[in-house]
């Protein structure tokens, strides 16, 4: 477990592309705390981080969005609202299935039956109005050794 404080959300975007380079594909990048918390924000750097064209905008009310590079495709899904029946239909095990692909779930507890074991846990927590606490839990798994 690593923990990371930022001061504002200029630093919680840089930590989203300071991991960026560690990702080959397949990896499935699990956001979960409160609303407000961070996760969308460490998710637009984490995006302009892998080379995805913004703008980078939260997938609650579409579910999903796709952004596509010249090595990859990144699927950005927020199951707010969303149950795990809507996420199978979305074609989960298919975009999982794709080691080419890199996902980014937000409010992954919502659907935890269907995620596979070795994806990252990254934990959003408010301090004040601008800091956060972040704590990524990996499994073992060729990311979180890089971490």
């Amino acid at each position: 477990m690593k923990k990371i404080i930022t001061k504002n959300a200029e630093e919680t975007k840089k930590l989203g592309m300071g991991i960026a380079d560690k990702f080959q594909g397949g990896e499935i990048i699990c956001l979960e705390g409160d609303l407000g918390a961070g996760k969308t924000t460490f998710s637009q750097g984490l995006l302009q981080g892998l080379g995805a064209e913004g703008p980078y905008t939260s997938p609650t009310f579409v579910v999903m969005k796709e952004y596509k590079t010249k090595s990859r495709n990144i699927y950005h899904i927020d199951a707010y609202r969303i149950n795990k029946e809507d996420v199978l239909e979305l074609g989960w095990e298919e975009l999982v299935a794709d080691k080419s692909n890199v996902i980014i779930l937000e409010w992954p507890e919502k659907i935890k039956k269907i995620i596979p074991e070795n994806s990252l846990w990254i934990k959003f927590r408010h301090l004040d109005k601008n800091k956060r606490e972040i704590i990524y839990r990996p499994f073992v798994n060729k990311i979180s050794k890089k971490i």
